[in-house]
């Protein structure tokens, strides 16, 4: 039968393991601070003022006209005017620049008469998720420029309406700043709870197997789940500290708008953090030792949930394979709810399914931990 002494009396054991490593602890309580910082600042996909040169080979009024869409657009920095293609391979090799614009002769020729000429773009795409963000800026500031030159020469033809037949009106919903930030942090939340609560449980059980404690304490008269339930309570707190600490840097420091109710996102983070740390258990009781602890824990908990899960890859652009992992990972369902609270403002009666799946994922592990404590004391 279940006794609250007992289950006190593991977590106060637990509890001076954790007092007696303070590295260790003040590591867990900081890491989530560190770990915002890093990625709040350094993990940034706005790219802005990026540099280019230009290959003008026409020099005319309307060659200069088209280079100010590009020099007064926050996305491009002009670096300066080169003569030859040799200086753009040097610019490019130095890493200078990543655009360079070469303007055609004959280009205002041409425009006037209303033939089509080809504006060559040469992009960097060394880093291809950049190389795509530089075409899709040219292409706007090309689009923008031919759409003003389009009115303008309705004009030129008496036309009172210079207005073209179909106007796109963009709105954008849910992140308007388009700041990366905001879908950062909240993902955030998923790869530092698995990694704090995965790792931090993958080494109680095997560390107490190492030292030769484990026997000791099962020949006493606690129970399985008095001493599952007390090893991990003490990490249940750290966890949850760890994840108020991440929302108020979050709110605080990064402004990121909380839009849905924050309760409901502790209600659903602890859910989430609850099965984490049974999987932590998990792997600390297969593992033989400390170090096989922890990689495991690395390749099964972290490194999915930082790669896999959506946070920064979109699942839908992965192979087949990795789409069918992706969806049996609980951090792929975690970071649908922290992403639907913090921007969408969305409540349970739309986040049900995935809560429903963090629930099967907490009873899944919860009900493997104690199939593998009794197959390990037996």
């Amino acid at each position: 039968m279940f006794s609250f002494r007992r289950f006190k009396a593991v977590c106060k054991k637990e509890c001076l393991h954790i007092m007696r490593d303070p590295p260790s602890l003040i590591q867990t309580l900081l890491l989530p601070a560190v770990l915002l910082l890093l990625y709040g600042y350094a993990l940034n996909f706005d790219l802005t003022h990026v540099p280019f040169a230009v290959y003008n080979r026409d020099q005319t009024l309307e060659t200069r006209q088209l280079l100010d869409y590009f020099a007064h657009s926050r996305y491009f920095h002009l670096v300066g005017q080169v003569n030859d293609y040799d200086t753009i391979k040097r610019l490019f090799w130095r890493g200078k620049i990543h655009l360079a614009l070469v303007i055609p002769y004959g280009f205002s020729a041409h425009l006037k008469k209303g033939n089509p000429l080809p504006l060559q773009a040469i992009i960097d795409g060394t880093d291809a998720n950049v190389g795509n963000t530089i075409l899709t800026y040219v292409k706007a500031v090309v689009a923008q420029y031919n759409d003003d030159l389009m009115k303008e020469q309705f004009m030129r033809l008496g036309h009172s309406q210079a207005e073209l037949p179909l106007k796109a009106e963009l709105r954008i919903w849910f992140n308007e700043e388009m700041e990366s930030r905001n879908f950062i942090i909240p993902g955030l939340i998923v790869v530092i709870i698995t990694m704090v609560g995965a790792t931090l449980t993958a080494l109680t059980i095997v560390k107490e197997a190492e030292w030769g404690s484990l026997e000791r304490v099962m020949s006493t008269p606690v129970e399985k789940i008095e001493l599952i339930l007390g090893k991990l309570t003490p990490y249940f707190f750290l966890g949850l500290i760890d994840l108020l600490i991440i929302m108020g840097v979050g709110s605080f420091l990064f402004h990121v708008p909380m839009r849905g109710n924050p309760l409901l996102l502790i209600f659903l983070s602890v859910l989430f953090l609850i099965g984490v740390l049974f999987m932590g258990l998990w792997i600390s009781v297969v593992a033989k030792t400390q170090m096989q602890a922890n990689q495991m824990a690395i390749l099964l908990t972290f490194l999915p949930a930082l790669l896999l899960s959506g946070f920064v890859f979109p699942i839908h652009n992965m192979p087949k394979v990795l789409q069918i992992i992706a969806y049996l990972l609980p951090a792929t369902y975690f970071v649908i709810i922290t992403k639907g609270v913090y921007l969408k403002g969305l409540g349970l009666k739309a986040l049900w399914p995935e809560t429903l799946v963090l629930l099967a994922f907490a009873i899944f592990f919860f009900s493997l931990v104690i199939r593998k404590f009794e197959k390990r004391l037996k």
